[in-house]
């Protein structure tokens, strides 16, 4: 036996076998760390010389356009979807000199109808007196999901020159004036001999606002004819058409797979739900949405509504009840701007079931003291009664009326703004509040890539043009101003009697044609399902 003290050795032969093991395990190692550099450095070497298409790198060299773009002076430039390089003759230079970030639409794979004659044709007809900072990220964002035409109805800050100038320059945008002239034509409208609108007549601010909308659709659906288009929608210029459910992101994709026999699409809204009290461009700042009531199971809306509500009159701030669009057809018109009807038949009309209208309403703080001085009514609980249609509504009158800015900021992030994120979150999981990216990241990338701005400069640019030309014509007609004044007072002279013999027939006409029918009320703003009518629907089916 052994003592504990004597040396172990290895048995004859057991060195070789090791030695060769260590020497192939080395061997193995060595393979592995060589051949994925190896490889490497291959493909380094093939892309430096051009031998390898990477399709995260290759950018197209032709420049695309948006839907309805096609004859646009910005969209005709070869630096459109760019910012302008340096003047150096150097590629290097050329090349840094542009926007480090990948600029809207340049990712191989978007997919856009670009045809001189897309179909259906979509328009969008909107009453708005915001500025270019608001109406151009709207009006843009929906040319990129296939809206080709724009009736746009002005006064106020957008009816001024440096605004509608602009607007007057971009391709499928029509701007209507609030004129005198505008003014006479709309107090001839049939509507005011009807009783569907009735309600809404001779009241200030929403209630005017209101009634005002429904003239201006009347005669969008006479211009939408005009131009060919298939369908039209009423939509304000702080809401966004969120075409979910089509096979891409495109409401023109999504309008073409409805059934040839419906005349009536219904979007219902989803709510902003802003987080802070100091947003200033909510389309690419607000990415959380309060779902519509129509796109929530029933259980879930009514057992959080009070969490939901947070103390606000309603589950919605304003409105809950959609926005629509509707086939250009015989004997259309509005039924408030919420809804189209047809004087001839009860449309046939469906509800979308992912497609939303988001609506970034009070997303500002600053829309609480905008909203205020729209409206000359008293800061009552009365008198709001007769000049607003929802309570919030009336609610944010009165505080923006006669509270202190200390308390304003109070209110608006104890009533408006998603402070608590505990809630946030909980609300999220729950489904009542939902995530939307898709609309941020286009208006981003549209602005990074100078949209806007080449908008605006190309309107200054063709502006300065006409203003040349109109200067030119008129020192080439200076000898002639006696004659066409004389021309141009008989031709005003004729015109006013056949414009007063048009109305009297027209006037005469719309007697005949009246039929003493029984007519619904306007669609009005209204907010979504409440407790209490929950509790009226269990009493309803218990006594029946």
């Amino acid at each position: 036996m052994p003592s504990l003290t004597t040396p172990l050795r290895p048995p004859s032969g057991g060195g070789a076998s090791s030695s060769s093991g260590s020497s192939f395990a080395s061997r193995v190692i060595l393979l592995l760390t060589v051949l994925p550099l190896a490889l490497a450095s291959f493909a380094f070497v093939l892309q430096w010389r051009g031998g390898l298409n990477d399709p995260a790198s290759a950018w197209p060299t032709d420049t695309q356009r948006f839907p309805g773009m096609e004859n646009s002076p910005i969209g005709s430039s070869s630096s459109f979807f760019s910012v302008s390089s340096s003047s150096s003759s150097s590629d290097c230079a050329e090349i840094l000199g542009r926007s480090s970030s990948p600029s809207f639409p340049f990712y191989h794979g978007w997919k856009f109808d670009f045809d001189s004659d897309p179909r259906p044709k979509i328009c969008i007809t909107s009453s708005t007196s915001a500025g270019l900072e608001q109406i151009l990220p709207w009006l843009f964002y929906h040319k990129v999901i296939g809206v080709t035409t724009f009736f746009l109805f002005v006064e106020g800050e957008a009816a001024k020159p440096a605004v509608s100038t602009v607007l007057e320059s971009i391709p499928g945008v029509k701007v209507i004036y609030r004129t005198s002239d505008l003014e006479e034509k709309q107090a001839k409208s049939r509507v005011w001999n009807e009783t569907w609108l009735s309600g809404f007549f001779y009241k200030p601010c929403n209630y005017e606002l209101f009634v005002k909308q429904s003239l201006n659709m009347e005669m969008a659906i006479v211009m939408a004819r005009d131009a060919g288009v298939d369908w039209i929608i009423h939509l304000d210029t702080d809401e966004l058409i969120y075409p979910a459910g089509a096979r891409e992101y495109s409401l023109r994709q999504l309008l073409s797979d409805v059934p040839s026999n419906v005349d009536m699409v219904i979007f219902p809204n989803y709510e902003s739900s802003v987080e802070r009290d100091d947003i200033k461009d909510p389309f690419t700042e607000v990415s959380m949405f309060k779902k519509n009531y129509d796109h929530l199971p029933k259980d879930t809306y009514f057992g959080l509504y009070k969490e939901a509500t947070r103390g606000n009159p309603n589950y919605f701030l304003t409105y809950g009840n959609g926005k629509s669009a509707a086939r250009i057809q015989d004997f259309l018109r509005p039924n408030g701007a919420h809804r189209w009807h047809n004087y001839m038949k009860t449309p046939n009309e469906i509800k979308l079931e992912e497609a939303a209208i988001l609506h970034y309403t009070y997303a500002k703080f600053s829309d609480l003291t905008s909203r205020r001085d729209r409206c000359g009514c008293k800061p009552t609980k009365e008198d709001v009664k007769r000049c607003f249609i929802l309570d919030f509504d009336r609610d944010a009158f009165i505080i923006a009326s006669t509270a202190t800015e200390e308390e304003m900021h109070h209110w608006y992030r104890d009533r408006v703004a998603w402070t608590d994120k505990q809630i946030n979150l909980k609300l999220l999981r729950k489904g009542i509040l939902t995530r939307i990216y898709t609309p941020m990241a286009i208006i981003h990338g549209l602005k990074e890539s100078g949209v806007f701005s080449n908008a605006v400069a190309s309107a200054k640019s063709l502006s300065k043009e006409k203003f040349l030309s109109s200067m030119e014509k008129l020192q080439n007609k200076s000898s002639l101003v006696p004659n066409s004044m004389t021309a141009g007072t008989q031709s005003l002279r004729s015109s006013n009697r056949k414009i007063g013999s048009h109305t009297e027939s027209q006037a005469t006409g719309r007697k005949v044609l009246e039929i003493p029918i029984i007519q619904e009320t306007a669609v009005l703003p209204s907010s979504p399902p409440r407790l209490e009518d929950l509790h009226r629907e269990f009493h309803e089916y218990l006594a029946n």
